[in-house]
């Protein structure tokens, strides 16, 4: 649809960090644009690999795991700070991105989420940014964000903060039973709270601390 408003206009996605010195993926030329959803395919001056967290082994196409990246323009280290490039930078020269990511077996890059951010539902994984994609594409909602609350036999329970759109009167139990036709059962939203707005970085990052302080300040009683 955007492609017949604008046949113009060419969107293109890349990803980079701080550390790597520039981009890490980039999509380059409308075929690559196509992949959605997709940061692009590796830039020329770096290795990859995807790893497990748990066991650091190497994964193959289509598994999610940790992405690692190494070349020339990746930092040497956080000058005066030795543990932290130490946790960052593997011997061999490997900087840990933090991201959980998977390359498809065209070798486009997909970012997931990021790693900390990860909920822990009963020794599962559940990417906060796949349930808010969900949530933000029901029609009643303007904007969600989603954290680990804690729980003494879960370890983290999926919570969803939701802004209504204008005039809606959703429910807490039809936003739990929305997610739920969409995703595995331990991925199902547990709790729920209606919120004026979702706090958001200048850079529009979602604050999840705030969020976490605000729903343990709510009690269990109100959610």
């Amino acid at each position: 649809r955007f492609v017949a408003v604008f046949p113009n206009v060419q969107i293109v996605q890349g990803y980079g960090l701080t550390e790597s010195s520039g981009s890490v993926a980039s999509t380059v030329g409308p075929e690559e644009s196509k992949a959605y959803g997709s940061v692009g395919k590796l830039a020329s001056h770096l290795q990859a690999k995807i790893v497990d967290p748990s066991t650091g082994e190497a994964l193959g196409p289509g598994q999610r795991g940790e992405l690692w990246v190494r070349g020339p323009l990746v930092m040497k280290g956080y000058v005066g700070d030795d543990k932290a490039t130490a946790e960052t930078v593997d011997s061999e020269g490997w900087l840990k991105t933090g991201d959980l990511c998977y390359f498809n077996e065209d070798g486009f890059l997909y970012i997931v989420d990021r790693l900390k951010e990860l909920i822990k539902y009963k020794g599962y994984q559940v990417p906060p940014a796949e349930l808010e994609h969900i949530l933000q594409s029901h029609p009643e909602i303007a904007d969600a964000a989603v954290i680990g609350y804690p729980d003494e036999d879960a370890g983290q329970l999926p919570m969803a903060f939701i802004v209504r759109q204008p005039g809606s009167n959703l429910t807490r139990q039809q936003v739990i039973d929305y997610v739920a036709k969409h995703v595995a059962p331990y991925k199902k939203v547990r709790r729920v709270a209606f919120v004026n707005a979702i706090p958001k970085s200048p850079a529009g990052k979602i604050l999840r601390r705030e969020l976490v302080q605000q729903a343990l300040s709510m009690g269990a009683s109100k959610l």
